[in-house]
């Protein structure tokens, strides 16, 4: 870095008073403020998208457990098959559960809590 400075400083870039190359300056200084914004742009939609897919998984899983808990089933009238076999697994490993519910809140918290997410 400070040989660029020094030689910038011991040659000294001399611009020539040309119109067209200070136009040629904007037209390009302006294509980067557009590339710029719409970067910009890409990433507030990707963060909302992110916030939206999190809040939806949240409240679906709300939803399920209330449902679950205010419609038991009873398991001798579901009979043999899939359900059983999903109540059995969820049974053996409900322990196991609520770390991914943890880290998915977690992630949720983390992406709240980001400067200027819903902001910006």
């Amino acid at each position: 870095m400070k040989e660029i400075e020094d030689f910038l400083r011991e040659n000294k870039p001399a611009v020539k008073n040309n119109p067209t190359f200070i136009l040629e300056a904007r037209r390009r200084m302006e294509a980067v403020e557009g590339i710029k914004a719409e970067v910009d742009r890409q990433h507030k939609r990707g963060r909302v998208a992110l916030i939206i897919a999190l809040v939806a998984g949240l409240v679906v899983g709300v939803v399920a457990t209330a449902i679950a808990f205010l419609y038991p089933v009873d398991p001798q009238s579901v009979g043999e098959g899939v359900w059983q076999s999903v109540r059995l697994f969820l049974q053996n490993y409900r322990q196991y559960l609520l770390l991914p519910v943890a880290v998915l809140a977690m992630l949720l918290a983390l992406v709240l809590s980001r400067k200027g997410v819903l902001a910006s």
